[in-house]
């Protein structure tokens, strides 16, 4: 069969936002920009398609946030946006990587965070103050908590759609349906790739190559291999398109593995959610409400402290822990006194929720649960609390249980409100850690001698080193920005200069 050849400058294999921010950046050089994507175009996106849309970044004041969001006087004058200091995002991502995330691409990525959010604004995204799901009314002012005050105007899938609509302008081709299969080499220099478009083999010739397709979340095999016996029966929240492709053929290639091979972003799912996500649900099957309620799992037992920090702190780990529970299931339980605090992923329509007006007959109603330690296991906790710490869903309250394991260390209030509520939830697994070894100033991959290998670039979900172990909540879409920009550049500057 003969072969079709394609000749640009640079390719950028994937089409989510780290891969859109990479083109658009190359694209910005001169260079002649093709993006290879391997779902169609109603599947096209990556992960980004299915994120949230929060946007971690560093800002000291409300003028930083100005310059990402027009906010009305009012706004500024009836809110509290808190900050997110340089030295608070390093604090947060230092403390939940354990002190592990790679010292040069965590200072690249919070020193350039605002500059990244101003430059996407620049690209036509809308960002609008995150009102839904990060804030709350306290005493008639709005709280943003968290750190979290800035979202994407209809979350990652809005995201997605201004950024194409922002290379659609800049005359980017995309080829979909389009898989890359493996690394063209010639004296040592990286110039194209073979892929699958449409079941036929063809060639895609370039000077620099930007690998921005993602982890291997969505492949079963690769997720029992790295991250551990049983991964294999996590759901996968966003692309089933993520198959880790791009990391084995750059390890092929000979590129450096670098990060947390073993770790991932893993959150609670709904239990009956598809195998893959739902583009036309997204995110909306997640379920990060339970820093008000409890996780009770099938011998009816807590097994985590729902309330050791904010959801944005804890969710991304707590995934793993439900995985590890008898059924690789727990329910979330809850009173009615919380209802206005809950998310919006709480009122869909697809969801596996139970209803019941006594704690007894709740008890009963939770599927493949011991009905009767459930039940004690409520009454325990409800005898635990610290009635004398007022509850503040806006700031670590300290409210916390005693005398009880695990702890509950914030938001504890006895589940004393009839009717009482609960959701099935299971593991959906976000991203994996695991990446390549790449020079932070160019995003140029490195080799397994640490020496550049010319012409290959990569970002997003690929880029190893950054997150270990846990994950701070909107930290991956603007890492996704500040890396594909910079590799988009590195690999735009070296085609066009011939280096």
């Amino acid at each position: 069969m003969e072969q079709q050849t394609h000749q640009y400058d640079v390719i950028v294999v994937g089409k989510g936002n780290a891969a859109l921010c990479a083109a658009l950046a190359a694209r910005d050089t001169g260079a002649r920009v093709a993006m290879l994507e391997a779902a169609n175009e109603d599947e096209s996106g990556g992960n980004s398609r299915f994120a949230g849309g929060v946007m971690r970044f560093a800002y000291s004041s409300v003028d930083d946030l100005k310059q990402v969001t027009d906010l009305t006087d009012e706004e500024v004058a009836t809110s509290d946006f808190f900050t997110n200091t340089t030295d608070e995002f390093f604090d947060d991502l230092f403390r939940l990587t354990n002190y592990r995330t790679d010292p040069q691409l965590s200072e690249i990525l919070v020193t350039q965070s605002l500059q990244a959010m101003t430059w996407l604004r620049s690209k036509g995204v809308k960002f609008v103050p995150n009102y839904g799901r990060q804030s709350v009314l306290v005493d008639g002012r709005r709280k943003f908590f968290g750190r979290l005050p800035i979202e994407v105007s209809g979350g990652g899938a809005g995201l997605v759609q201004f950024l194409d609509r922002a290379a659609a302008k800049a005359g980017i081709d995309i080829h979909y349906n389009t898989r890359a299969r493996s690394l063209i080499i010639e004296d040592e220099r990286i110039v194209g790739l073979r892929a699958n478009q449409a079941g036929r083999p063809v060639v895609f010739r370039a000077k620099s190559v930007v690998l921005a397709c993602g982890g291997f979340e969505a492949n079963p095999e690769m997720r029992a291999r790295y991250l551990g016996t049983g991964w294999e029966l996590a759901k996968v929240r966003g692309s089933r398109f993520n198959q880790g492709e791009g990391l084995k053929m750059a390890l092929d290639a000979g590129a450096a593995p670098y990060g947390n091979w073993s770790g991932c972003h893993a959150t609670g799912w709904d239990l009956n959610a598809p195998e893959f996500g739902d583009v036309n649900v997204g995110d909306q099957f997640q379920k990060h409400s339970y820093i008000f309620g409890l996780l009770i799992n099938a011998k009816g037992k807590r097994f985590v402290d729902e309330g050791l920090d904010f959801h944005s702190f804890t969710y991304a780990k707590y995934g793993g822990e439900l995985l590890k529970q008898p059924g690789q299931f727990a329910w979330q339980v809850f009173d009615s006194k919380i209802n206005k605090l809950l998310r919006s992923e709480y009122r869909v329509k697809m969801i596996t929720k139970v209803t019941a007006d006594t704690l007894e007959e709740l008890a009963e109603r939770l599927e493949g649960v011991d009905s009767g330690a459930a039940l004690q296991t409520i009454k325990d906790y409800n005898a635990s609390i610290r009635s004398d710490v007022p509850f503040d869903p806006a700031i670590k309250d300290g409210r916390c249980t005693q005398g009880i394991e695990p702890p509950k260390s914030n938001w504890a209030q006895a589940l004393d409100t009839p009717p009482y509520h609960a959701y099935a939830t299971t593991c959906g697994i976000t991203f994996t850690f695991g990446g390549l070894r790449i020079d932070p100033d160019k995003g140029q991959v490195l080799d397994v001698d640490l020496v550049p290998m010319p012409g290959l670039y990569c970002a997003g979900e690929m880029v190893g080193g950054l997150f270990y172990f846990n994950y701070p909540s909107g930290t991956g879409l603007v890492s996704g920005a500040v890396f594909g920009r910079i590799a988009g550049q590195g690999a735009g500057q070296a085609a066009m200069g011939g280096a």
